[in-house]
């Protein structure tokens, strides 16, 4: 990767929550201890509401007819990884449009197979997932906290 021309990855988040204003939440398996919500790149060409639902169907194995979205966030929303993280693939971080859905019972047995991206998951409280996720996105996840609060909460009834 160039030293002079570093870039931000094109991509795309998805709060999934169910009607008691819980979020699923996905343990990496390369990192332990790491949860955070479903995101990935958008490819060439591709509208960002088709990739969120592309990247939750890959990662979770939850298909866009189990989902309902809510909203999106009204902001890109980036965060910079730290140095030794740059890659070809990530450039220096992520600029990402975050969408909200609405799954109730969804089942993600598939999401846990042999070295999936994730190891677990579980419901939590959007607030308390923001507090554990890698310090560099945190900023991210306290933006979808308060926009969650404010404007989707009311939704999910």
């Amino acid at each position: 990767m160039s030293r002079r021309s570093p870039f931000f990855r094109a991509n795309v988040g998805a709060v999934l929550c169910e009607t008691a204003g819980r979020v699923l939440a996905f343990e990496r398996s390369d990192v332990p201890g790491a949860w955070q919500l479903p995101q990935g790149g958008i490819d060439a060409g591709e509208d960002p509401e088709i990739a969120v639902l592309r990247e939750v169907a890959e990662e979770t194995g939850i298909g866009a007819s189990r989902i309902e979205r809510l909203g999106r966030h009204p902001q890109l929303l980036a965060y910079e990884l730290p140095r030794e993280l740059w890659s070809e693939k990530t450039g220096r971080g992520q600029v990402q449009y975050w969408y909200y859905f609405r799954g109730e019972r969804l089942s993600l047995e598939r999401s846990i197979a042999l070295g999936a991206e994730f190891g677990a998951w579980r419901w939590m409280e959007l607030r308390d997932l923001a507090a554990e996720v890698a310090s560099f996105r945190r900023p991210v996840y306290e933006a979808l906290v308060a926009y969650f609060e404010q404007e989707i909460r009311t939704r999910l009834r």
